[in-house]
């Protein structure tokens, strides 16, 4: 990231809903007041699914008291349209919503609407994904119905992280999600599991603050052992090694130096760190 790009908000779920207003609020704050939404990732589903987004979106923008731009990226041409790319021109805050996350970056990458949305974040608009868009916007994307699978290429506009939206939703119904998905990251990418109605808020410092009723867990696995490689299916792995982050809202997490910023009310105990 550079200096002058804007903040860039990975949401679990909850876009566009009073339960986050406070998040899209903060993004859009002392920025031009154009919201500019994409449903790309839901264009799969069908014009049905794309019309209840952009209504959804309509009522985030009044609450917000914002000019809502719709830009209607339902494919390839679309997303290669100049006029669609000239409606990214001014915005405070760029939203991609939820879907198909595979289908929103093939759409998106290397395209007229993908690079003015690029151009946008780093000249200082606020850049937000929710569950497949906060995938999309990451280094790598997992396949969460076969987790044993490799991952492939993400946008990369947060370079260091592989996103798993709906955080405490998936280990609940996938409980070896978590553990495939370190084994299969990317080198020097760290999973990150986003719980619903929770955001993890990156500055172009790569601090994350986690902001929402639920927690960012962030495991990395960079000095772990596995053999997952030799391990197919939802057969049983080992891996060894691995760092948890457990964050809930209010900490802060230095992705660069893959540590919790400490905080000076918190001190070190047997066992763990509580409050003062």
């Amino acid at each position: 990231m550079n200096v002058t790009a804007g903040p860039i908000a990975l949401v679990g779920s909850g876009e566009y809903l009073p339960v986050l207003e406070d998040v899209e609020r903060t993004l859009i704050s002392g920025r031009g007041p154009r919201y500019v939404q994409l449903a790309t990732a839901a264009a799969p589903e069908g014009h049905e699914s794309l019309r209840r987004w952009h209504a959804l979106g309509a009522e985030a923008a009044a609450r917000l008291g914002a000019e809502q731009v719709v830009v209607d990226v339902v494919d390839r041409a679309s997303a290669d349209d100049p006029a669609n790319a000239s409606l990214i021109e001014n915005a405070g805050l760029i939203y991609l919503s939820g879907g198909n996350p595979a289908y929103l970056v093939d759409t998106m990458r290397g395209s007229a609407v993908g690079a003015a949305i690029l151009a946008a974040w780093q000249g200082g608009a606020a850049l937000a994904g929710c569950s497949a868009g906060a995938m999309a916007l990451s280094a790598s994307l997992p396949d969460v119905k076969h987790p044993w699978r490799p991952a492939i290429d993400g946008l990369g506009v947060v370079d260091m992280v592989e996103v798993l939206p709906h955080f405490d939703r998936f280990t609940s119904w996938m409980p070896d999600l978590v553990l495939r998905r370190v084994a299969g990251a990317p080198p020097g990418v760290r999973v990150i599991g986003i719980d619903e109605d929770t955001a993890g808020i990156v500055g172009p410092d790569h601090i994350l603050e986690v902001v929402g009723r639920g927690s960012v867990t962030i495991v990395d696995g960079a000095g772990s052992e596995t053999d997952a490689w030799e391990v197919r299916g939802h057969r049983p792995l080992m891996i060894s090694n691995v760092v948890l982050h457990s964050l809930p809202a209010g900490y802060r997490f230095d992705l660069r130096r893959r540590e919790r910023v400490a905080t000076p009310n918190l001190r070190a105990i047997r066992g763990g760190e509580a409050a003062t």
